[in-house]
């Protein structure tokens, strides 16, 4: 599932209870003698120093922002050049900046700082928001040169999955359950150490990447990684609602966009290159 909004986070996170909450109570002297429950009370409509589903919101808006407009200017420091191959065809050339890359390994240094520091999420959120943000931008610049309006197309899918899933969440035609919380968390695990026995196989030259290549195999894989990163969505929206429910800390709403953040970010990378292995074809 998303690594950072995990359940064991929900559990730390959470206020205590009172001792004996909800147990029945007993008054002195009344030893033996039952009386009527009181009459339900509603919850009150905001709590100060709580966290709410539109708190949370609003924060993952914040970054949103924050990352287009971050995403603008890496866009802008990728430097396309227009050239003659040898056959004489027109081709377009990519010189994609060091410190974008550098600006990716400092958002995934601060996301780890995040993820496992809940109370710097107002910090570190936004921090993340603006590296990532830079990077993804250049990355969406090689692409596009690659694949004219690709990015446009991954966008686009990527709010189309983002609002199907909000949907399918709300109307409970998906029930977020313990069995396909650990459905997900399973696929999910399984798709990192995918990254990663790719990543270490390709440091000692060995070639692992075929589900990078626009094959039938290739364009299945890319297809099951959307639909993980999909289904994490689900359980982001279930972390926010039971953690508003539960009264967690105000900061938690940093936290908690954040982690869906996070999820967007990885959701919007994995389609384009779904994307882009379907051109290929």
């Amino acid at each position: 599932m998303n690594p950072v909004l995990t359940e064991q986070r929900f559990q730390a996170e959470m206020p205590d209870s009172r001792p004996g909450w909800g147990a029945p109570s007993r008054q002195p002297g009344l030893a033996g003698l039952t009386t009527a429950p009181p009459p339900p009370v509603a919850p009150p409509v905001a709590r100060p120093g709580v966290m709410t589903a539109r708190g949370a919101a609003s924060a993952t808006l914040v970054l949103l922002v924050l990352l287009l407009i971050a995403g603008a200017f890496g866009w802008s420091q990728v430097t396309v050049t227009t050239g003659i191959n040898e056959a004489g065809e027109t081709v377009n050339t990519t010189q994609f900046p060091g410190w974008l890359m550098l600006a990716a390994l400092g958002g995934l240094v601060v996301g780890l700082v995040g993820a496992f520091v809940p109370k710097l999420a107002p910090i570190t959120g936004p921090i993340y928001a603006l590296l990532y943000g830079a990077a993804i931008g250049g990355i969406s610049r090689v692409y596009d040169v690659s694949y004219d309006g690709i990015v446009i197309q991954a966008i686009g899918a990527s709010l189309a999955v983002f609002a199907t899933m909000l949907f399918l969440y709300v109307t409970r035609i998906i029930k977020v359950t313990q069995r396909l919380r650990m459905v997900v968390i399973g696929a999910t695990m399984g798709i990192m150490l995918f990254y990663l026995v790719s990543w270490v196989a390709t440091l000692f030259g060995a070639d692992l990447l075929f589900w990078q290549e626009p094959s039938l195999l290739g364009i299945g894989i890319s297809v099951l990684i959307v639909a993980v990163a999909a289904f994490n969505l689900l359980l982001d929206f279930d972390f926010i609602e039971r953690a508003s429910a539960a009264g967690a800390p105000k900061r938690m709403e940093w936290y908690a966009a954040f982690g869906l953040l996070v999820t967007l970010v990885w959701l919007y990378l994995e389609m384009l290159r779904l994307l882009a292995l379907l051109r290929e074809r």
